[in-house]
């Protein structure tokens, strides 16, 4: 039993540590996921904090993770992860059977996991952390209370500059669609072989007061159409596909609603879009900003600032930071995928993007436009 016990520890360990480091690569992901959850809740009010929420929760994940492979304080963790455990399988059992939420971000971004996979891996180790849980009184740590407290506190340290880092810096892996190399046109397309949804079109009439919907292969013999009123048609997906582009509702256009979005993408010559989102804090990056645009100016590279400002927002923040760039709208769910940090600045070729970094990077982004 002892030895079972040491294998689970390790293996649930090992989970946790890996799961939250995988979120602490992008600790803004798991915060936008749980403000899904909050507004399918409608708390809305809770919004503001899912940052903060993310941040502690990452923590903790790698936290407890290192606590259960060093078996230190096992009657305290123990608890901690059963409560936990039993929280992540009500979330992930609600995105199964609700439908409302797709995915519930386990392993972030880069190894995305469907609703219904999530639910099991969390059921599967709810049972471990059982096992652990009811055998806690068995298990000791084998190094010195001193040693425990100096692992937990470097890794503490270790997890707040890591998280500290990729929101200054951008991702250390970038898992998102709009990341370096990949061509933004080819991720808007349905991926070659895919297979649609399967749809049958689907009638819905009114009779004595009762709505009833019929396939074009299952009307009623008796059907009348003095006796059944007809409501509405619509497309019934009897068969889900997987023909979903991984970049959806990517939209550029400028201030008067033209989409432009593949019109620029298609242009044959070096491009600089930053993505800003909401609004724009003075940094350290000011001066570095500035010597970047006059490069920029002088190899005449086409500048754009997309953000989902109103144009009169926009037009501020151009004047004052962003002279002579275009000014493009889009939708800010894009722009914060787009952007973990914000802004970002994109360097982009017919669609595909060469460069990406953090406003906090932009002598990087100029040294690296050099080599092109």
């Amino acid at each position: 039993m002892k030895l079972v016990l040491t294998i689970i520890r390790y293996f649930v360990g090992i989970l946790f540590i890996f799961s939250g480091l995988v979120k602490a690569n992008d600790p803004l992901g798991l915060s936008y996921k749980m403000q899904e959850f909050f507004e399918v809740w409608g708390l809305h009010g809770l919004s503001d904090y899912t940052l903060v929420f993310s941040i502690l929760m990452i923590a903790f994940e790698i936290i407890a993770g290192v606590a259960v492979i060093i078996g230190w304080k096992m009657r305290l963790f123990s608890w901690l992860l059963l409560l936990l455990m039993i929280f992540f399988t009500f979330l992930t059992a609600y995105a199964v059977f609700s439908g409302k939420i797709k995915e519930c971000g386990c392993f972030g971004d880069c190894i995305p996991l469907s609703a219904l996979q999530s639910f099991w891996k969390d059921v599967i180790l709810l049972i471990l952390i059982i096992v652990l849980f009811i055998n806690r009184h068995k298990i000791e740590s084998r190094i010195s209370t001193r040693w425990a407290l100096i692992s937990l506190g470097l890794t503490i340290a270790f997890s707040f500059k890591l998280m500290g880092h990729v929101m200054t810096h951008l991702p250390i892996v970038d898992c998102l669609p709009y990341k370096k190399g990949n061509n933004l046109v080819e991720q808007m397309s349905i991926p070659p072989g895919a297979i649609p949804d399967s749809t049958v079109i689907t009638f819905v009439y009114n009779m004595n007061g009762q709505k009833l919907e019929f396939t074009a292969d299952n009307f009623p013999d008796d059907f009348d159409e003095d006796v059944y009123q007809f409501v509405d048609r619509y497309d019934k997906v009897v068969r889900k596909g997987n023909a979903t582009p991984k970049i959806r509702d990517f939209i550029l256009a400028d201030y008067s609603g033209t989409d432009l979005t593949y019109e620029l993408l298609e242009k044959d010559r070096y491009q600089v879009y930053v993505f800003l989102k909401d609004e724009l804090k003075p940094g350290k990056w000011q001066d570095e900003l500035k010597a970047f645009n006059t490069y920029l100016d002088g190899q005449q590279i086409e500048k754009y600032l997309v953000s989902n400002l109103s144009e009169t927002e926009a037009q501020k923040v151009a004047a004052q930071y962003f002279p002579g760039y275009q000014l493009l709208r889009s939708d800010a769910t894009a722009i914060k995928t787009a952007a973990r940090v914000n802004p970002s600045i994109l360097l982009v070729k017919k669609g595909t993007v060469l460069d990406k970094q953090s406003i906090n990077d932009i002598e990087t982004m100029t040294e690296n436009i050099k080599k092109y």
